[in-house]
């Protein structure tokens, strides 16, 4: 009932009463992109840099929640003014198992929170049951060597094990020759839906790295 009820206001979300004379207003989006990060890719080509425990051996992350993102049908909004109160420590640290740090978690809100015209834990509460109806395939978690693929296959491992997506609803992004991400286009009440064009751009490598689990 709970996640009904931030599924509908969601829907309705406006932001409180407040003077914005500019900038992007809270509550006024088209649709979610949701953004699942393969950690070991992050962890290569930046985690291990900054010493994130998320890339200690054993930590076991695979694809994490980068973000729930509140997107127009052209671009996206962001740093919406908001009147609604920052997140807690334990609001954001409640994330980690999911998001792989409390640090991630603040700043998704900081960033795209405020604009869902939510409040903070309606916020998180709605990105985990986001992240819980789509399933990751359990093959890419199997993996125990670094393999070089088409990019393509990722998607199509996707479109395998969650039958309602199609290959219009989601992409995958890569970064310094790297499977970085697969993001999924959600309406505003966490269905599928077809992605906005400047979504829908797949990283075409044909030798796209893709590390283990760690």
């Amino acid at each position: 009932m709970r996640v009904r009820n931030i599924v509908m206001a969601a829907l309705m979300a406006v932001c409180p009463a407040m003077s914005m004379a500019e900038g992007d207003r809270a509550g006024e989006f088209d649709y979610y992109v949701l953004s699942l990060s393969w950690t070991p890719s992050w962890c290569a080509i930046e985690g291990d840099d900054r010493g994130s425990p998320q890339c200690d051996a054993g930590q076991g992350y695979g694809f994490t929640l980068h973000g729930l993102w509140p997107q127009y049908d052209n671009g996206w909004p962001s740093y919406c003014p908001t009147v609604e109160p920052m997140p807690t420590r334990r609001m954001t640290g409640e994330m980690v198992d999911i998001m792989g740090s409390s640090g991630l978690a603040w700043h998704q809100w900081r960033k795209h929170g405020v604009c869902t015209g939510l409040d903070a834990a309606d916020y998180y509460a709605l990105s985990r049951f986001a992240y819980d109806s789509v399933t990751r395939p359990d093959l890419l978690r199997r993996l125990d060597r670094e393999v070089r693929l088409p990019a393509t296959v990722i998607e199509e491992a996707f479109l395998e094990v969650n039958p309602d997506l199609s290959a219009d609803m989601l992409t995958v992004t890569c970064r310094a020759g790297r499977v970085q991400e697969v993001r999924l286009c959600l309406t505003r009440d966490m269905q599928p839906r077809v992605c906005g064009e400047d979504v829908i751009r797949d990283c075409t490598l044909d030798q796209a790295i893709f590390s283990p689990m760690r």
